[in-house]
């Protein structure tokens, strides 16, 4: 009796730790993935790990993701770190709900709300001598700050922190005085720059995708994760318009993908990660009816031609893109690009007469040139490794890419628009990750991150590719000119 209860005791307790692998997953979770995916799996520089946030994802493919890591993310492999049964354990508990499910609703975001100086209060002329329209505002991703920089003398005017982890890129009043930016967890903040002062806040989501700004200068439109919602704010203080909630016709839910403002459309448009659906809203009606487009596939990225009559459209799983033409309402064209071209980041130009799309591709080292006449690809050019970035202006001969994802990230490739070859190879801090160029308004100066911790804002010389200044920064990130932004400027994204 005596032995059989010494057993006992060793057995039990390893029993009671098999059948409770939900507590040594949930301090897996907190141990290697909350830094990024917050403590309570809402999605931080990370998106959230809930089932209603990974509905595409099979529970198989998520362990696959643990285990080696995710092609064109920050999401690292575990195989080194963890077994195979934490690994599947841990995938396990992503797929169940949390005690508490996350809500966040119309009195929530009200609540949120706070204006720090009335618009009316502040004197309408900027503060400094620099010319407003060639500001750029710089994430600095390192250590959550902003810098705006005088886009002529290539100086910090100011620098401040902001909310974790900003998303997507700021957008900008029609008149580029105020600038609006999101925080991966649903902060939207309003901030001016002549004055160098925040103007209000709100949060708008738990995990908040991007923003986009109407073209009257009247409305934000923020895209969410979860809640599964685009949220309207009134650009003038960025107090609440309406929620719209983002589900199909049989009520099945979805994050959105993007939101981004067609200004000759005089209307928001956005892609669905869930659903295989398109959104046109458009703002210039009061009560904002929603059109739905049926799209070939779920939609992780997009873009627009230059008329912004047709969305070119790429999905994560596709190896490949659809054009839609928004006015028929339908898919026209397929296109076989090859791996997951980044169409979110293509660009377009005049090339021999015919307007052509470039657009780099993060999972091969290539880019990929589209006429857009035809839908046909008119060229691969070979890059160093897998980009994510490409940028151009409509005053310089050449595009700017970087090779974000391949083993060479510290290299920056200037392709020649003419005759669509890379006509320089640039490594501005070597052994360090180069990326995300922005020309100044004129296109005679182009800024270069270095993401790293003891990184650099880098300048160039637009025309000679010669280094002119470089800044030390924290992991500088996206930089956002002024006037580019305002006036959707050929080569950068909108």
């Amino acid at each position: 009796m005596q032995r059989l209860s010494l057993l006992a005791a060793v057995l039990l307790p390893l029993v009671a730790h098999a059948e409770s692998p939900k507590v040594d997953a949930e301090a897996l979770y907190q141990q290697h993935c909350q830094s990024c995916h917050a403590p309570g799996r809402l999605g931080a520089q990370g998106p959230a790990l809930l089932p209603e946030s990974l509905a595409r994802l099979p529970q198989k493919a998520a362990v696959q993701v643990i285990r080696d890591g995710r092609p064109a993310t920050q999401m690292p492999a575990f195989a080194e770190q963890l077994s195979s049964t934490q690994i599947d354990q841990l995938a396990a508990y992503l797929y169940q709900p949390p005690a508490e499910p996350p809500h966040w609703d119309k009195a929530a975001i009200r609540a949120s709300h706070t204006v720090f100086t009335p618009r009316a209060e502040l004197p309408a002329k900027p503060v400094f001598k620099a010319d407003p329209l060639n500001l750029f505002v710089v994430v600095e991703s390192g250590n959550h700050h902003i810098n705006i920089l005088d886009g002529d003398r290539f100086e910090v005017i100011t620098r401040f922190p902001t909310h974790y982890a900003l998303h997507g890129g700021p957008k900008f009043s029609p008149d580029g005085r105020f600038v609006f930016w999101a925080s991966r967890d649903g902060w939207v903040t309003q901030y001016d720059l002549w004055n160098l002062k925040p103007v209000a806040q709100i949060r708008a989501g738990i995990n908040t995708r991007n923003i986009a700004s109407s073209q009257d200068g009247r409305y934000l439109m923020v895209a969410n994760y979860l809640p599964n919602s685009l949220v309207v704010l009134n650009a003038e203080d960025l107090s609440l318009n309406r929620i719209i909630e983002v589900k199909d016709q049989q009520g099945t839910p979805s994050r959105v993908s993007a939101v981004y403002t067609a200004p000759p459309r005089n209307s928001f448009i956005a892609a669905l990660k869930d659903v295989e659906e398109i959104w046109e809203i458009p703002y210039d009606q009061t009560d904002m009816p929603l059109r739905r487009i049926r799209a070939g596939d779920y939609l992780d990225d997009f873009s627009f031609d230059p008329d912004y009559r047709h969305l070119l459209a790429t999905s994560r799983d596709s190896h490949g893109g659809q054009v839609i033409d928004l006015d028929a309402g339908k898919v026209i064209k397929k296109i076989p690009l090859k791996g997951m071209p980044h169409l979110g980041s293509g660009i377009t130009w005049q090339w021999q007469g015919r307007p052509v799309m470039a657009t780099p591709n993060i999972q091969q080292g290539q880019l990929s040139v589209i006429a857009l006449d035809n839908w046909q690809i008119i060229k691969e050019i070979p890059t160093e490794g897998p980009g994510f970035f490409l940028r151009s202006h409509a005053n310089s001969p050449y595009a700017w890419t970087d090779v974000f994802f391949g083993p060479n990230q510290e290299v920056v490739q200037v392709i020649d628009k003419a005759n669509l070859s890379v006509a320089k190879t640039l490594r501005p801090m070597p052994g360090k990750n180069a990326a995300h160029v922005e020309f100044d308004r004129y296109g005679k100066h182009v800024l270069l991150s270095v993401w790293d911790k003891d990184g650099a804002l880098i300048i160039y010389n637009a025309d000679t590719l010669e280094e002119i200044k470089r800044l030390p920064m924290n992991k500088p990130s996206g930089k956002y000119n002024v006037f580019n932004k305002i006036n959707y400027a050929e080569g950068t994204s909108h």
